[in-house]
């Protein structure tokens, strides 16, 4: 009788010992206390900070809901740290709903958050600015109006054309704002980083959906971009931060269990990260209810990134 309970014991130690060692490879999705989508992540000095919307839709809604924004911070990739939430679509009296995607970005000590959310007055979407003295918030609305609204853009008759900002500080401190759907578009930011510096430009890459992320690597620049819909991610290259652009190809593919993809690429402490969401995060993961993953990604000798594979392991 000793000996089947102590062969049953250690056949239950190795179980959980395999368990665990299978907890432990599976670091995709990242953020798992809430759902999250369109991430987009910010090193500053030792940490990550890693932004996204809250994905609140019930089980049986099959559209967005999302009202604040949430942020993590990181100092190693794989641990991820839950902060206070650190801005809502109620903290902009000109908005009426919808925390879509958006991006935080540094400049002079004050950290900018450019969102997309729904105009109260104007129809159709709209892109912000809040600001803080903190990464982690809190957070205000720098300007008391919207920076775009949908009647300032007229290259494509619907509403939600003016969505997904993504922003690019370049070596000589000229701030770059790209955004769009269906179109790509972009302006130069004055020094203050609240106003449009001059008329708004249209980027001529193929297919393109939304979420443009700009960023650059040695002597090039990048951007890349949801393709088609569904939604891969494509990407091209320039040796400017306006173009003219070099369309490179496919840079990832499918989730396959989200409609969406959304990109933030990033260099923290010598490597290179493909931040993006899917729907994983299961019984009700999906499109209207994504996780954040985070992939390695990595440079061809040309300057080309290779093919981003989705994992389940993640970063090791």
């Amino acid at each position: 009788m000793k000996l089947r309970i102590s062969f049953l014991l250690l056949l239950i130690i190795g179980f959980l010992s395999q368990a665990q060692t299978r907890a432990v490879q599976m670091g995709n999705p990242v953020i798992t206390d809430k759902y999250t989508g369109d991430p987009a992540a910010l090193v500053y000095k030792d940490s990550v900070y890693l932004y996204a919307g809250h994905d609140e839709a019930p089980n049986d809604f099959n559209f967005y809901k999302m009202d604040e924004w949430l942020v993590y911070s990181s100092a190693d990739m794989k641990t991820w740290k839950s902060h206070k939430v650190p801005l809502k679509v109620t903290d902009f009296k000109w908005a009426k709903g919808d925390a879509w995607a958006a991006q935080v970005t540094e400049k002079n000590g004050k950290f900018y958050w450019y969102v997309c959310t729904t105009h109260a007055t104007i129809p159709g979407k709209a892109i912000g600015i809040a600001v803080s003295d903190s990464p982690l918030g809190p957070f205000k609305d720098a300007l008391g109006k919207a920076l775009i609204t949908n009647d300032m853009t007229k290259q494509v008759d619907i509403d939600w054309d003016d969505i997904d900002p993504t922003v690019f500080t370049d070596a000589d401190g000229q701030t770059y704002l790209y955004w769009g759907n269906r179109v790509c578009k972009y302006v130069r930011l004055k020094k203050n980083m609240t106003e449009i510096d001059g008329d708004i430009h249209v980027v001529d890459v193929p297919n393109f959906t939304e979420a443009p992320w700009l960023h650059k690597k040695k002597d090039w620049y990048y951007l890349s971009y949801a393709y088609e819909f569904p939604e891969k991610i494509a990407y091209a290259m320039s040796k400017s931060p306006t173009g003219p652009w070099e369309f490179k190809g496919i840079l990832n593919e499918l989730a396959g269990n989200c409609n969406t993809n959304h990109q933030s690429i990033i260099e923290f402490k010598g490597k290179d990260y493909f931040i993006y969401h899917n729907g994983a995060t299961q019984p009700h993961g999906g499109s209207f209810r994504r996780s954040v993953c985070i992939d390695k990604l990595e440079y061809n000798t040309d300057g080309t990134m290779k093919r981003v594979i989705m994992t389940t392991e993640g970063i090791k």
